[in-house]
């Protein structure tokens, strides 16, 4: 994550969902606040200045909608993340088009929703990482676009070097196939989770011809990068 804390806004009229958000977004490192309401939020969003808003769309008095709308009118660029129950294609052109930066349709992994909360926070310029990333010997030198091992350079197709970079940047940390797919293959994958571990197969012909593996699997839970047996 970043060297600096990045708070993210929760808003939702039910409790229950915004627990749910709220407690993964800080497993994820991130600091949050909430509000229940579109007149908390706009409140909130003044006096807190959060770094991104997850906003429900249907709720009581000022929806999503007009709480965005105003948000956009007042010259707030704060990435919004839409988070609502509506499927048709209107609403979510809607959103779009007043200024949000993506949209989440309940019900929705907590997963996904955290990985595009971290990629519309890299796209804002607000989750910096190292140039240089290591695991062990493993290291990946993301401005000369190089990785090695030991002595030995190691070359990787431009997909494997963003999975490899993104599981570096989390190192230590288990990433779900959702994650792993919305971070490497953003918004054009096909959805088909079995590409993750096509390219995790990939990567390890390359990175763990040598000891100690360092590519884990995680059954039930998805990879991550680690040293430590």
């Amino acid at each position: 994550m970043t060297e600096t804390p990045v708070t993210v806004l929760v808003v939702d009229d039910e409790e229950n969902i915004r627990f749910l958000v709220e407690s993964a977004l800080q497993l994820a490192g991130f600091t949050t606040i909430s509000a229940a309401d579109g007149r908390a939020a706009l409140r909130l969003v003044t006096e807190s200045r959060p770094d991104l808003i997850v906003l429900d769309v249907m709720m009581p008095e000022l929806d999503g909608f007009e709480v965005l709308q105003r948000l956009r009118d007042s010259g707030s660029r704060c990435p919004v993340i839409l988070l609502t129950a509506r499927t048709e294609i209107d609403d979510r052109v809607r959103g779009l088009s007043s200024g949000a930066d993506d949209y989440v349709v309940k019900p929705f992994a907590v997963a996904e929703l955290v990985a595009r909360v971290q990629l519309r926070l890299q796209q804002a310029g607000l989750a910096s990482t190292p140039a240089v990333l290591r695991c062990a010997d493993l290291e990946l030198d993301a401005d000369s676009h190089r990785v090695t091992r030991s002595t030995r350079q190691i070359n990787l197709s431009p997909t494997e070097f963003r999975l490899l970079h993104f599981l570096l940047v989390n190192k230590g940390r288990v990433l779900s196939r959702e994650q792993l797919l919305i971070h490497v293959w953003g918004d054009d994958f096909s959805r088909d989770p079995s590409v993750v571990d096509t390219y995790i197969s990939y990567l390890r012909r390359k990175v763990d011809v040598d000891e100690p593996k360092l590519i884990r699997t995680i059954r039930g839970v998805g990879f991550c990068v680690r040293a430590d047996r």
